[in-house]
């Protein structure tokens, strides 16, 4: 199966994220947190803070894709995923939402955005979320009732997805992939076998 690097097209006006969608099924397979007030205590917090913190891209995570009969694999570097987050914010877009990709929203902005730069000093790893450095973290702030409880609080939306234009560089070749895939397994496996050990 062919995989195909992701990169931005700096030539053109249009390249990049344009949109943070809120999903159920996010392609780069990590769920946000949801935070509000009995997760972080605040003396002034006396409400929901209706934030939600995930990743918004992975560096070298193959993300399956079909167009017809076509299948293959996107990816994007630490390089290209670095660009598109400042470019992100430079274009001006954090107020630009989507549910599932197909409705736009209002209300949600991304209010923090960072790059996990620390295996163990980063923010994330408050929470748990043990992505790769190369990270593209966010945290978007929900003012829209309808959407944090109809959405978030049901767990209907799981994690964020990008929405952008991007132009394909060249294909990795299979065998990486395939090593990497290979490697998530045993990680997957030993996990496993750690669980059955300690019962």
């Amino acid at each position: 199966m062919r995989i195909i690097e992701l990169v931005l097209d700096e030539e053109s006006e249009n390249a990049g994220v344009e949109a943070i969608s809120i999903v159920e099924s996010p392609a780069i397979e990590e769920d946000f947190v949801a935070l509000n007030s009995k997760e972080i205590k605040l003396a002034e917090v006396s409400k929901d803070k209706k934030l939600l913190m995930g990743a918004l891209l992975v560096p070298n995570k193959p993300i399956y894709r079909k167009t017809g009969l076509d299948e293959y694999y996107i990816y994007f570097s630490k390089d290209t995923i670095s660009k598109a987050s400042q470019l992100y914010l430079k274009s001006g877009n954090q107020n630009n939402s989507t549910l599932e990709h197909q409705h736009q929203l209002s209300g949600l902005t991304l209010v923090e955005s960072w790059i996990v730069e620390s295996e163990t000093k980063d923010k994330s790893r408050l929470y748990n979320m043990n992505v790769p450095i190369g990270t593209w973290m966010g945290t978007v702030k929900v003012n829209n009732d309808e959407v944090w409880n109809e959405y978030v609080k049901t767990n209907k939306v799981k994690g964020f997805s990008i929405e952008g234009y991007f132009a394909d560089k060249m294909e990795r070749p299979k065998e990486s992939v395939e090593e990497k895939m290979e490697n998530q397994n045993n990680k997957i496996l030993k996990s496993i076998k750690n669980i059955l050990s300690e019962n």
